[in-house]
């Protein structure tokens, strides 16, 4: 039975991630009442390919909201707002008017665009002065351009704007207002700010960038804010307003309550993101890091991050299940790695696909380094944590000396944060407190958080920080000399995944 009260009223949020799709609901203290997921699958039809089925991931959409109310003994009427949160750069184009996408969606992972991002590199210098990026495989126009060159019909179609591009959100936002019966075509500034595309100043599309792209005007959606109501929902959660979007690090960092410039968040997910707040200027793009905008609320001046995305943290455990049999569950990474008392000597470096921030290189290749007869199956499992607590360490060195802000403290989320051992060895490798909220599910929390305060569920970023319980802390107690160490140690291994290339 509904309960439409205004203290029965909830916050729901979106989530659309790289492994699922979620819905939750959350009260005025922050506390999450109900969730549902779904699983979804990635494709992987050539080597640097990975593709998902956007349908897919709009059906799981129609389901999970649903459920997430049911769970909770809730209707649409119950719902005071909606957030939504994506994976970032994945990119979709469709139909506008049968709203069929065109082809599978190209997620952030992908590389296939390496070749044009190549030929960007001769115009990087005015790439970067407009979006502050730099070309690279991660972001989403080139990924566009090469669905517009390589799908029949697409390029003379988005000409008169019959074929619409997007991110997730774009995509879910269009769908869930109408779809190709009057569905709002729209993107936020944080998704907007990972394309290549965006102005970083006047946060809006850039028409240097659009043609030097060969980038169809009529195919991009309008750029708007981080929290506002854009418009209310036709499906699924009728009558509710749409009033956040943003992509998922950078609402992971809202949710954390990283509102001040210093503030630093790592999202531990299948891969890890680190996000600085750095206030309201732009930190120039260096030491590998991404300038990228955090959020941008009705009335103010947009607060910038400086972003350091880590490509493979929990998809290397996930490697060592499904590829190697070292486990047959993730958590079971940790009973391992604590069979030992160190690394061994051994160091994993998980490029797989590259190597992302502080090194952006494409071509470096996983390695495996300092392999003896001494070295067992649990100093093995070791390295493999400690290598996504050297990658955390690097780029958060590199922010140090990029923003000039010595870090006081990681906040820190996402389901690895589960893993003792990691957290740990995260405190030690950079000497700071690492500290978990109650709520982990920080991306879906900022997502809510954003609309909340958008219809005045919440009155202000104060109301917010005081929601914020800590649900777990880890110091450091590493000796110096030993870390000092172990630093050379993995430096050296990650030169050797580095040569040659």
């Amino acid at each position: 039975m509904s309960r439409s009260t205004d203290e029965a009223k909830v916050v729901a949020a979106i989530d659309v991630g790289t492994t699922s799709s979620r819905c939750m609901l959350f009260d005025r203290h922050g506390r999450m009442v109900s969730i549902a997921q779904l699983e979804q699958k990635q494709s992987f039809p050539r080597p640097g390919w990975v593709e998902q089925n956007a349908h897919e991931l709009w059906v799981n959409v129609q389901k999970v909201v649903p459920k997430a109310l049911a769970l909770a003994g809730r209707t649409p009427s119950d719902v005071a707002a909606l957030g939504v949160a994506n994976q970032r750069e994945t990119t979709v184009i469709w139909d506008r008017r049968t709203g069929r996408p065109l082809a599978p969606a190209i997620t952030w992972q992908d590389t296939r665009t390496g070749p044009m991002v190549d030929q960007l590199g001769e115009h990087a210098s005015e790439i970067r002065d407009v979006t502050g990026l730099d070309p690279a495989t991660y972001f989403a126009a080139p990924r566009l351009r090469w669905l517009l060159d390589n799908i029949g019909g697409a390029e003379a179609a988005a000409q008169y704007g019959h074929v619409l591009f997007g991110t997730l959100e774009t995509w879910l936002i269009w769908n869930l207002t109408g779809g190709p019966k009057g569905g709002i075509h729209i993107t936020d500034v944080t998704n907007a700010s990972r394309t290549l595309l965006l102005d970083l100043r006047r946060r809006d599309w850039s028409s240097r960038m659009l043609r030097l792209l060969d980038i169809p005007e009529a195919t991009m959606p309008r750029v708007v804010g981080s929290s506002e109501v854009y418009a209310t929902c036709a499906r699924v959660l009728p009558g509710v307003p749409i009033a956040s979007a943003l992509g998922d690090q950078q609402a992971a960092l809202f949710g954390q309550t990283c509102f001040d410039p210093g503030d630093v968040k790592c999202t531990y997910g299948t891969g890890a993101f680190v996000l600085m707040n750095v206030g309201t200027s732009i930190v120039a793009s260096a030491r590998g890091l991404v300038p990228t905008i955090a959020y941008a609320l009705p009335g103010e001046a947009p607060v910038y991050a400086l972003e350091g995305p880590i490509a493979m943290t929990g998809s290397l455990v996930g490697w060592c299940r499904d590829q190697l049999g070292l486990i047959d569950s993730a958590p079971e990474i940790e009973t391992l790695a604590r069979t030992v008392d160190d690394n061994g000597g051994c160091y994993v470096v998980p490029a797989f696909s590259g190597l992302y921030a502080p090194h952006w290189n494409s071509e470096a290749r996983g390695i495996v380094t300092g392999l003896t007869s001494y070295v067992t199956k649990g100093h093995l499992a070791r390295a493999v944590l400690e290598a996504t607590a050297w990658q955390t360490a690097d780029v958060v060195e590199a922010m140090r000396d990029v923003a000039g802000i010595e870090l006081q403290r990681l906040a820190v989320d996402g389901g690895m944060t589960a893993n003792n051992l990691l957290m740990q060895h995260v405190a030690d490798v950079l000497d700071v407190p690492v500290v978990r909220p109650f709520v982990s599910e920080t991306v879906s929390l900022g997502a809510a958080y954003a609309a909340g305060l958008a219809v005045g569920y919440w009155d202000d970023l104060d109301s917010l920080r005081e929601n914020r319980h800590v649900a777990a802390s880890w110091t450091p107690t590493m000796d110096p000399q030993r870390r000092r160490r172990e630093a050379a140690g993995w430096q050296a291994a990650v030169r050797r995944a580095l040569v040659d290339v």
